[in-house]
């Protein structure tokens, strides 16, 4: 009956002992890594900032935070378990060494009724059954948990490459942007169909404008009757930028090359007109103000 007993003796011990070593910090148990809550914060400020200089609704991005940050959750969620369990057992392992000594299988062999080994031996399985289980239990807590470190980590590094990527490409972005955004419209009633079409194509060729002003009521000229637009560069009467002055070169060159297909009759553009009925630039007269020489504007009539 001795092996038997040393047996049941040398199961608890070990399950306890195996127990105690995955509770122990040396056992390679991932830690909470900490940086990765901070990493979130800078990642997710950084976002923000992105967010509102490009023009709000970055969902890809968002969507990317969100899954970092339910990974990290998860992982704290199960660190916190294990450190639970780590705990449970521990007491447990210290209750029992004390009640039965350091080896239970002598305790077995103390006990002075024969009636009673029987019993003895079949506690000390039962305690080394109930270890094992435990013992199983916090080995699937680590191995979840370290399966959330990683994911973490991963979601992180995602949502660094897109921060990292978006970063790189603000300008391209943002030149998008301005492309496609809203352009306010003055006088955008009683225009001819020319005039629309044109308009549409400059639009779908250079992006959104500060404005574009075209119909004017009781003007002499192309805007009264619905045959010009101003497609302006700046408002309030100051100079464009440099990029706005190059964007105002580039729609007034391709107004007059696509002159013919649109029904372009003539362009004015920094005090220079380019009549399609006597093609090439000829400089105009000062008319006294930087928008009435056409410096914050390409005038485009149709014919």
């Amino acid at each position: 009956m001795t092996p038997i007993r040393l047996r049941a003796g040398t199961a608890l011990l070990a399950a306890v002992a195996g127990a105690l070593m995955l509770a122990a910090p040396s056992s390679g148990v991932p830690s909470a890594l900490p940086t990765d809550p901070d990493k979130l914060a800078s990642l997710t400020k950084q976002m923000k900032a992105l967010d509102k200089e490009l023009g709000g609704e970055l969902e890809e991005l968002e969507g990317i935070r969100r899954e970092a940050k339910k990974a990290i959750k998860r992982q704290q969620d199960l660190s916190d378990d294990l450190d639970k369990s780590r705990n449970v057992v521990s007491r447990l392992a210290s209750s029992q060494y004390m009640s039965v000594g350091l080896d239970p299988s002598l305790a077995v062999l103390q006990i002075g009724d024969p009636s009673q080994i029987l019993a003895g031996m079949a506690m000390v399985e039962h305690l080394s059954s109930n270890e094992a289980n435990r013992t199983n239990q916090i080995q699937e807590l680590v191995d979840l948990h370290t399966e959330a470190a990683n994911e973490a980590k991963r979601k992180i590094k995602k949502m660094e490459d897109t921060v990292s990527d978006l970063t790189k490409r603000k300008d391209d972005i943002r030149k998008l942007i301005q492309k496609y955004q809203p352009t306010p419209m003055v006088g955008n009633t009683s225009l001819t169909a020319r005039l629309v079409a044109l308009r549409t194509a400059v639009l779908d060729e250079f992006g959104s404008f500060p404005m574009i002003g075209c119909l004017r009521p009781g003007d002499p000229q192309d805007h009264g009757t619905g045959r010009a637009c101003d497609f302006m560069e700046s408002t309030g009467g100051t100079m464009p930028t440099a990029d706005r002055v190059q964007h105002g070169d580039e729609v007034a060159a391709w107004a007059i090359k696509n002159a013919a297909k649109y029904g372009v009759k003539y362009v004015i553009w920094k005090q220079r007109i380019y009549d399609m009925r006597s093609p090439g630039w000829a400089a105009m007269s000062d008319r006294g103000s930087l928008t009435a020489n056409h410096y914050d504007h390409v005038h485009i009539s149709v014919f």
